[in-house]
């Protein structure tokens, strides 16, 4: 996994944080979740990386 893995992670990361302000902004409790959840999915995709960097290490 490269570079580009960790670029697509990052904009999932950001992309929930973006889709949970919305939600709380228009009072969607199913977007504002949804954006939770791919946040935390861009954080673990993104652990997982490091962790894999450090065992190239």
């Amino acid at each position: 996994m490269g570079l580009g893995d960790k670029i697509s992670n990052k904009a999932e990361e950001l992309g929930g944080k973006a889709k949970e302000a919305t939600g709380e902004a228009t009072d969607d409790k199913d977007l504002q979740a949804e954006g939770k959840a791919d946040r935390a999915t861009g954080n673990l995709k993104q652990a997982g990386e490091k962790l894999k960097d450090t065992f190239k290490s």
